[in-house]
């Protein structure tokens, strides 16, 4: 993997493929499927500091090139965490990124300080955008409150920090350089987009929460255009993530901009995805004698 290392923050990646929070579990679900120590990272099911039931079934269906998920942020807790799934996590042997996500300020500021005491975690994802959770509004769509929360964590944490960002907003610019100027390490965008599908035998909405977060090959233009607006106008990474499903998909997000990029929904596809473009990566440098991946980055050329 000559060429294929980046880095994001305090963490070195040996390459630029990532595994999405919430389409890999903790990742002793792929143990059989993947290697998983040539993925570049993994970053976990986000937890929460207090166990969460989730939304309604059903929580999925199927849409055209995409799904559309209402999961909830269902999940055991951070105690629960610590003690039944990351002691398989720390023996993997790629860097492991914590995703988290409060109800407000405090909780992500105390589930910070107790993650910032663990060695084998190399950074932590703040999810200040799942779009399937039932509150007043979510932290990502406002300026204000994404400044605020990645500097209370920023404040209690040396740990590389990741802002996950939400599609679902006026500018998401605006979002990005809020996180920067936070302290954020780093931005990942973008989370899934609100959409709904309904059952029109019934008439009755095919999720039980009504809404939820759409994902897939459907998203990944305007993605993609999300990733390029970013990554020109912050100076800390961005990671691409939305409807990748292929090599090629990777590589169009790295030259738009993004350092590293995020498998998601192809995980429940093809488990093995990730190895696959990885590889397709490195066959990508070779074949246009590209030797460092650094080059690639950012690299479009906006002249026809």
């Amino acid at each position: 993997m000559t060429g294929l290392g980046v880095k994001i923050g305090k963490i070195s990646l040996k390459n630029p493929v990532m595994a999405a929070s919430g389409t890999f579990g903790y990742a002793k679900e792929f143990e059989k499927l993947v290697n998983l120590k040539h993925i570049g990272g993994i970053i976990t099911k986000t937890i929460t500091l207090n166990p969460r039931a989730g939304n309604p079934m059903p929580r999925i269906c199927e849409t055209a090139a995409g799904m559309l998920n209402a999961i909830g942020l269902q999940n055991e807790g951070f105690d629960n965490f610590i003690k039944e799934k990351l002691p398989y996590l720390s023996k993997i042997g790629t860097p492991v990124i914590v995703s988290i996500s409060g109800n407000n300020i405090d909780e992500f500021f105390i589930l910070a300080k107790r993650l910032d005491k663990i060695k084998s975690i190399s950074g932590i994802e703040l999810n200040i955008s799942c779009p399937n959770i039932k509150c007043e509004g979510l932290v990502a769509h406002d300026a204000k409150e994404t400044y605020e929360v990645v500097k209370a964590v920023r404040k209690i944490t040396g740990k590389t920090i990741i802002t996950k960002l939400s599609p679902n907003v006026t500018d998401i610019v605006k979002i990005a350089k809020a996180a920067e100027n936070a302290g954020s390490d780093a931005v990942s965008l973008v989370n899934t987009f609100l959409g709904m599908a309904i059952d029109i035998e019934t008439r009755k909405p095919k999720l039980g929460n009504i809404t939820g977060g759409l994902s897939g090959p459907c998203i990944k233009p305007i993605a993609l255009r999300m990733v390029y607006d970013v990554s020109r106008n912050i100076d800390i990474p961005v990671i691409g993530i939305g409807g990748i499903m292929s090599a090629s998909d990777a590589v169009e997000f790295m030259i738009a901009g993004a350092s590293t990029i995020q498998i998601g929904t192809a995980n429940f596809i093809e488990p093995d995805v990730c190895g696959k473009i990885i590889k397709g990566i490195e066959e990508y440098l070779r074949k246009h004698k590209i030797e460092n991946i650094e080059e690639l980055i950012g690299s479009f050329n906006d002249k026809r």
